[in-house]
Protein backbone atom coordinates (compact mmCIF):
# COMPACT_ATOMS: atom_id res chain seq x y z
CA UNK A 1 0.00 0.00 0.00
CA UNK A 2 1.41 3.27 -0.66
CA UNK A 3 0.11 6.65 0.75
CA UNK A 4 0.16 10.44 -0.50
CA UNK A 5 -1.20 13.24 1.70
CA UNK A 6 -0.97 14.72 4.35
CA UNK A 7 0.71 13.70 7.72
CA UNK A 8 1.02 14.81 10.95
CA UNK A 9 2.32 12.83 13.87
CA UNK A 10 3.30 10.33 11.57
CA UNK A 11 -0.24 9.34 10.83
CA UNK A 12 -2.32 10.10 7.61
CA UNK A 13 -4.50 12.95 8.90
CA UNK A 14 -6.08 15.57 6.72
CA UNK A 15 -6.39 14.70 2.97
CA UNK A 16 -4.83 11.93 0.74
CA UNK A 17 -4.66 9.37 -1.03
CA UNK A 18 -4.61 5.29 -0.41
CA UNK A 19 -3.50 3.26 -3.19
CA UNK A 20 -4.08 -0.48 -1.64
CA UNK A 21 -1.87 -3.35 -2.86
CA UNK A 22 -4.76 -5.24 -4.39
CA UNK A 23 -6.12 -2.31 -6.79
CA UNK A 24 -8.43 -0.77 -4.19
CA UNK A 25 -8.05 2.80 -3.61
CA UNK A 26 -9.29 5.55 -1.07
CA UNK A 27 -9.18 9.44 -1.44
CA UNK A 28 -10.67 11.47 1.28
CA UNK A 29 -10.34 12.98 4.63
CA UNK A 30 -7.95 11.13 7.61
CA UNK A 31 -7.63 11.52 11.35
CA UNK A 32 -5.15 9.30 12.64
CA UNK A 33 -4.44 6.99 10.09
CA UNK A 34 -8.66 6.13 9.75
CA UNK A 35 -10.71 7.54 7.27
CA UNK A 36 -12.61 10.11 8.76
CA UNK A 37 -15.40 12.98 7.26
CA UNK A 38 -15.91 12.40 3.85
CA UNK A 39 -14.13 10.28 0.90
CA UNK A 40 -14.32 7.86 -1.74
CA UNK A 41 -13.70 4.54 -1.76
CA UNK A 42 -12.93 2.40 -5.40
CA UNK A 43 -12.84 -0.81 -5.62
CA UNK A 44 -10.85 -2.85 -8.27
CA UNK A 45 -13.63 -4.29 -9.64
CA UNK A 46 -15.11 -0.97 -10.53
CA UNK A 47 -17.59 -1.34 -7.00
CA UNK A 48 -17.55 2.41 -5.49
CA UNK A 49 -18.74 4.60 -2.54
CA UNK A 50 -18.57 7.65 -2.10
CA UNK A 51 -19.54 9.30 1.31
CA UNK A 52 -19.02 9.87 4.48
CA UNK A 53 -16.87 8.02 7.30
CA UNK A 54 -15.78 7.38 11.02
CA UNK A 55 -12.90 5.21 11.91
CA UNK A 56 -12.54 3.78 8.93
CA UNK A 57 -16.24 2.79 8.19
CA UNK A 58 -18.76 4.17 6.17
CA UNK A 59 -21.15 6.18 8.73
CA UNK A 60 -23.59 8.86 7.79
CA UNK A 61 -25.33 9.71 4.25
CA UNK A 62 -23.34 8.00 1.08
CA UNK A 63 -24.35 6.57 -2.15
CA UNK A 64 -22.76 2.98 -3.62
CA UNK A 65 -22.49 1.63 -6.88
CA UNK A 66 -21.89 -1.97 -8.25
CA UNK A 67 -20.47 -3.12 -11.73
CA UNK A 68 -24.00 -4.65 -12.30
CA UNK A 69 -25.63 -1.61 -12.26
CA UNK A 70 -27.05 -1.54 -8.65
CA UNK A 71 -27.08 1.91 -6.60
CA UNK A 72 -27.62 2.46 -3.34
CA UNK A 73 -28.49 6.29 -1.50
CA UNK A 74 -29.02 6.33 2.15
CA UNK A 75 -27.55 6.44 5.69
CA UNK A 76 -24.72 4.13 6.86
CA UNK A 77 -23.64 2.99 10.29
CA UNK A 78 -20.89 0.93 10.66
CA UNK A 79 -19.68 0.27 7.43
CA UNK A 80 -23.59 -1.71 6.76
CA UNK A 81 -26.70 0.02 5.38
CA UNK A 82 -28.63 1.40 8.02
CA UNK A 83 -31.48 3.82 8.46
CA UNK A 84 -33.42 5.30 5.04
CA UNK A 85 -32.10 4.17 1.72
CA UNK A 86 -33.44 3.44 -1.83
CA UNK A 87 -31.73 0.26 -3.46
CA UNK A 88 -32.04 0.16 -7.05
CA UNK A 89 -31.31 -3.58 -8.21
CA UNK A 90 -29.26 -4.06 -11.23
CA UNK A 91 -32.35 -5.49 -13.06
CA UNK A 92 -34.70 -2.27 -12.94
CA UNK A 93 -36.36 -3.04 -9.19
CA UNK A 94 -36.42 -0.43 -6.48
CA UNK A 95 -36.81 -0.39 -2.76
CA UNK A 96 -37.20 2.72 -0.68
CA UNK A 97 -37.56 2.78 2.88
CA UNK A 98 -35.82 0.83 6.16
CA UNK A 99 -32.56 -0.37 6.02
CA UNK A 100 -31.55 -2.49 9.57
CA UNK A 101 -27.54 -3.56 9.11
CA UNK A 102 -27.46 -4.01 5.72
CA UNK A 103 -30.98 -5.71 5.40
CA UNK A 104 -34.55 -4.68 4.21
CA UNK A 105 -36.56 -3.82 7.42
CA UNK A 106 -38.83 -1.51 8.91
CA UNK A 107 -41.28 0.27 6.56
CA UNK A 108 -40.99 0.73 2.75
CA UNK A 109 -41.79 -0.07 -0.87
CA UNK A 110 -40.31 -2.49 -3.41
CA UNK A 111 -41.48 -2.41 -6.95
CA UNK A 112 -40.52 -5.00 -9.36
CA UNK A 113 -38.97 -4.51 -12.68
CA UNK A 114 -42.12 -6.43 -13.90
CA UNK A 115 -44.74 -3.81 -12.49
CA UNK A 116 -45.50 -5.53 -9.47
CA UNK A 117 -45.10 -3.55 -5.80
CA UNK A 118 -45.38 -4.13 -2.10
CA UNK A 119 -45.51 -1.17 0.39
CA UNK A 120 -45.63 -2.53 4.12
CA UNK A 121 -43.54 -3.77 6.68
CA UNK A 122 -40.28 -6.23 6.13
CA UNK A 123 -38.21 -8.01 7.94
CA UNK A 124 -34.78 -9.99 7.08
CA UNK A 125 -35.27 -8.89 3.60
CA UNK A 126 -38.60 -10.83 3.56
CA UNK A 127 -42.43 -9.32 3.28
CA UNK A 128 -43.60 -9.39 7.03
CA UNK A 129 -46.17 -7.63 8.79
CA UNK A 130 -49.16 -5.39 7.59
CA UNK A 131 -48.41 -4.47 3.64
CA UNK A 132 -50.12 -4.37 0.68
CA UNK A 133 -48.95 -5.88 -2.50
CA UNK A 134 -50.19 -5.19 -6.27
CA UNK A 135 -49.38 -7.33 -9.57
CA UNK A 136 -48.65 -6.01 -12.80
CA UNK A 137 -52.47 -7.64 -13.53
CA UNK A 138 -54.33 -5.55 -11.21
CA UNK A 139 -54.74 -8.71 -8.45
CA UNK A 140 -53.67 -7.20 -4.91
CA UNK A 141 -53.83 -8.61 -1.10
CA UNK A 142 -54.13 -6.56 1.80
CA UNK A 143 -53.20 -7.60 4.90
CA UNK A 144 -50.75 -9.38 7.01
CA UNK A 145 -47.60 -10.92 5.95
CA UNK A 146 -45.13 -13.86 7.50
CA UNK A 147 -41.80 -14.48 5.41
CA UNK A 148 -42.79 -13.12 2.34
CA UNK A 149 -46.38 -15.30 2.52
CA UNK A 150 -49.87 -14.18 3.18
CA UNK A 151 -50.13 -15.08 6.40
CA UNK A 152 -53.06 -14.11 9.19
CA UNK A 153 -55.96 -11.38 8.18
CA UNK A 154 -56.14 -10.29 5.20
CA UNK A 155 -58.29 -9.65 1.71
CA UNK A 156 -57.28 -10.96 -2.02
CA UNK A 157 -58.72 -9.70 -4.90
CA UNK A 158 -59.09 -10.85 -8.36
CA UNK A 159 -58.85 -8.60 -11.52
CA UNK A 160 -62.70 -9.93 -12.17
CA UNK A 161 -63.98 -8.56 -8.83
CA UNK A 162 -64.08 -11.70 -6.98
CA UNK A 163 -62.65 -11.39 -3.45
CA UNK A 164 -61.44 -13.36 -0.55
CA UNK A 165 -61.72 -11.58 2.93
CA UNK A 166 -60.44 -14.28 5.73
CA UNK A 167 -57.50 -16.03 7.46
CA UNK A 168 -55.03 -17.19 5.27
CA UNK A 169 -51.96 -19.66 6.46
CA UNK A 170 -48.44 -19.40 4.48
CA UNK A 171 -49.47 -18.26 1.29
CA UNK A 172 -52.90 -20.09 1.06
Amino acid sequence: SRYEGTWQNDKANGYGKLFHADGDIYEGEWVDDKANGKGTYSHSNGAKYNGEWIEDKQQGFGNESWPDGAIYEGKYLEGKKNGRGKLTFADGSLYTGTFVMNEISGKGVYQWSDGKKYTGQWLSNKMHGNGHLIWPDSKEYIGTFFEDKRHGVGKFKWKDGREYDGQWERGK
